[in-house]
């Protein structure tokens, strides 16, 4: 259990009894006055969200935007293509993310080690233990099989960092690395490259071109070789679709929710000139948010144990023959 703990790079639950309704009225307060102060014109609800979910060069903070620096020596060219390693707000978070989940880790590993073996760990580190203890036996034991020992680290660690990722989603001046494609499809490469070539270790050369130039057992003469022809393009395209599947259903979830709780934050400012409505849009939009962030706790978990459940699964399908 320790050593797994070490090895896994996770942490426990960041904020998982996070006041949601103070957090929507902070926030609401907070970003509803910088952006109303921002506009000369009427109000710009698409303009609110794409400022508040994409990346951007800066990060806000209470009463002030923190920019981050432009390394000039950062830019070059791929081609066609200008590509900037300057940091950015989903990349600070994404250090964040990944600094929470390491430090919680080394914590609740020191506690374990602490108790003694025999002996529960109590607070926070039997709180990990109990989710460590589920994803290695329910989910990558299960899912598999015979050597899952070894993917038992890369699994957890994929669980914690994008709860992590997710939760820092729901705090007030926060955000979500995982509502950037290029973060989840990151994650979505790392899966795929260990599923490919811990695939090809185990099968071997003959066995892992069978999971791609594939015909039904029992086929024979022409019928075996129609059948290849057909395959063979289904079974290469499914290892390209699911990495792409992981990627775009973390990120949508994770965008979606947002753009939800920044929509319904927005209807306060669209319709705050009309003295007769104002506060009862006021009251029902922090009544909805509150209700939404609540949900989004739950989805933030779910995400992150579906992407860790199917990293697994096809970590497993790539462990025997067909």
């Amino acid at each position: 259990m320790t050593a797994t703990l070490k090895t896994m790079g996770a942490a426990g639950f960041l904020s998982l009894l996070l006041a949601a309704s103070p957090a929507a009225v902070v926030f609401a307060q907070e970003h509803g006055e910088s952006d109303a102060e921002a506009h000369d014109g009427p109000f710009d609800l698409g303009e609110m969200l794409g400022h508040h979910i994409l990346d951007a060069p800066e990060i806000e903070l209470p009463g002030m935007a923190v920019h981050l620096p432009h390394w000039d020596w950062a830019v070059f060219q791929v081609g066609a293509a200008t590509v900037d390693l300057s940091p950015t707000k989903h990349v600070i978070l994404l250090l964040l993310a990944a600094m929470i989940t390491a430090v919680f880790t080394l914590l609740a590993a020191r506690t374990v080690t602490r108790r003694g073996p025999g002996r529960a760990p109590r607070g926070m580190a039997n709180a990990v233990e109990a989710v460590v203890v589920f994803l290695r036996d329910d989910v990558c034991k299960e899912n598999i099989g015979h050597g899952y020992q070894r993917f038992v680290p890369l699994v957890l660690t994929l669980f914690f960092f994008i709860l992590v990722m997710n939760l820092l989603g729901l705090v007030p001046w926060g955000g979500s690395a995982t509502g950037n494609l290029a973060v989840t499809a990151t994650l979505a490469v790392v899966t795929f490259t260990v599923t490919e070539i811990s695939g090809f270790r185990t099968l071997g050369p003959a066995g892992y071109l069978r999971t791609i130039f594939y015909a039904p057992p029992g086929a024979s003469g022409e019928m075996k070789y129609l059948k290849l022809l057909i395959i063979t393009p289904v079974e290469f395209l499914g290892k390209l679709i699911k990495p792409f599947a992981l990627a775009l259903r973390l990120f949508a979830n994770m965008t979606a929710g947002h753009v939800l709780i920044f929509s319904l934050l927005g209807f306060i400012f669209l319709f705050g000139h009309v003295a007769f409505v104002r506060w009862a849009v006021a009251a029902g939009s922090f009544a909805l948010v509150s209700a939404i962030l609540l949900l989004e706790l739950l989805i933030a978990v779910i995400q992150a144990y579906i992407f860790a459940m199917l990293s697994a699964v096809f970590i497993g399908l790539m462990q025997h023959e067909h």
